[in-house]
């Protein structure tokens, strides 16, 4: 209201921040679906699970993958890309409510994320602005922006989303900690119990875990700069806690040392990794090369906008940069894994996700076609190339003569036209969740009212 002063609860931020997913879910309430009327075929370069091809086919019916063929479909509609077709990318590690913000500039490198979150900047130009939005713009809003950003960049599975602000609706993009495919089997927690406080909650995750309940814990662990003694107490006490199993998937792990790594290998802990904030925060990040070493599976996370990077596709150029200057180069086809194939084994969803095979989801990306090597063409593509993004056969966002075409010229209140990075593009933001979900105009709209500062999509 016009001349009313607001004055939020402090706590709101703290409590949304820490807030975590440690209990099952309620499966989200289904509503129709907004699929291609007729089955299509998509040709390009192919990345499968076997390898690249120059040339093949992808056939999408049903909302599956119906085939995938080197000689073309004579019973579908083939739409010529010209691009690379590949699995849709999965971020592991984000703060989706956060990244509505611009990026945030830190002062000083950091001890510790104890650190940061003490300080008067990161509160005044990131706490305090999240305490009024959760005021002032409806439930879901934040996560709703987050997701239209990842989509635009590949991204069709994100991890971080609090149960509060999404679980209640289908998502746009899947958020791979929460329901999906029938289940609740994952959960995270940021900060590990101290005392009594929070223990009920971790001891409740390693008892699903133990039952074959949970096969994904995602935990905030030892970040920090190597040598911190925080960090290292931190580690030991998540190794007494017995925190370190097969499904447990450490998030940072910055401060964790060559011999930590092995440790955690050997239990079974897969790592996803987020250099740049590391970076950022820190000055330096995970030892990942070592990790992979010792055997870990590695997935990225692109973290969360005010100290990440702007998309997924713009956090792998970070990862193998450091993955070289660790004397671990990465191929493009292994780095193009950790944001597919392998991300999606971290996610426990490898039935489902991360590679283009018959029957699975037709959850897919293509982008523009700049290098002769598909894998190479991935690892160097930012999101102005992409070109289409599909999610269980939806057509969620792509070229605005593509989506026209393979749609049937749907239109609807949340369909929309957009440039994005001087494309005309075409985005859907209620292909899933009927037309009361609001579109990309009415969230930046009543983001943009509330807080005016918001980080812009197309950057």
């Amino acid at each position: 209201m016009a001349g009313t002063v607001t004055h939020p609860d402090p706590g709101l931020f703290e409590r949304a921040y820490a807030r975590g997913i440690t209990e099952e879910l309620p499966e989200p309430t289904r509503r129709p679906r907004a699929l291609p009327p007729a089955p299509f075929a998509l040709h390009g370069a192919v990345i499968t699970p076997d390898g690249a091809w120059s040339s093949g086919y992808v056939t999408v019916a049903g909302g599956l993958i119906d085939r995938i063929s080197q000689q073309s479909p004579t019973d579908v509609e083939v739409l010529e890309t010209d691009g690379v077709i590949l699995p849709g990318l999965l971020d592991l590690h984000g703060h989706p409510e956060f990244n509505v913000f611009a990026a945030w500039e830190p002062p000083k490198l950091y001890d510790n994320r104890y650190a940061w979150r003490r300080s008067k900047p990161y509160q005044a130009l990131v706490r305090d602005p999240q305490n009024l939005l959760l005021t002032e713009v409806p439930p879901q809003t934040q996560t709703r922006y987050a997701e239209v950003r990842a989509l635009v960049g590949g991204v069709t599975g994100i991890q971080g989303a609090s149960g509060a602000s999404s679980a209640s609706s289908e998502p746009l993009v899947r958020n791979l900690d929460q329901w999906a495919f029938g289940a609740h089997r994952a959960r995270s927690m940021i900060d590990l119990p101290s005392g009594s406080f929070g223990l009920p909650s971790f001891q409740a995750v390693m008892a699903r875990i133990a039952a074959g309940d949970v096969n994904a814990f995602y935990l905030h662990l030892s970040e920090g700069r190597s040598g911190d003694a925080l960090s290292a107490k931190e580690f030991q006490h998540f190794l007494d806690l017995g925190g370190a199993t097969a499904a447990t998937n450490v998030i940072h792990g910055t401060a964790l040392t060559a011999d930590d790594l092995h440790t955690v290998a050997e239990l079974g802990c897969r790592l996803v990794w987020s250099p740049q904030s590391n970076l950022r925060l820190y000055g330096e990040t995970t030892a990942a090369g070592e990790a992979m070493a010792a055997g870990m599976p590695v997935a990225l996370g692109a973290d969360w906008l005010p100290s990440g990077s702007t998309s997924l596709l713009a956090e792998m150029k970070v990862a193998r940069r450091e993955l070289a200057q660790q004397g671990h180069p990465v191929a493009a086809a292994d780095l193009v894994a950790m944001v597919t194939s392998v991300a999606a084994r971290i996610a426990g969803l490898d039935d489902h996700l991360g590679s283009l095979a018959e029957g699975r989801p037709a959850d897919l990306v293509v982008l523009e076609r700049h290098h002769v090597d598909p894998y190479e063409n991935v690892c160097l593509a930012d999101p102005s190339w992409v070109d289409l993004v599909c999610i269980g056969g939806d057509v969620t966002y792509g070229r605005a003569d593509w989506f026209g075409q393979l749609s049937a010229a749907a239109t609807g209140p949340t369909i929309e036209d957009l440039i994005a990075w001087g494309k005309p593009m075409r985005l859907d933001t209620g292909f899933q969740g009927g037309t009361e979900v609001p579109s990309l105009s009415a969230v930046r709209s009543a983001l943009t009212t509330a807080y005016p500062a918001v980080g812009p999509i197309f950057a």
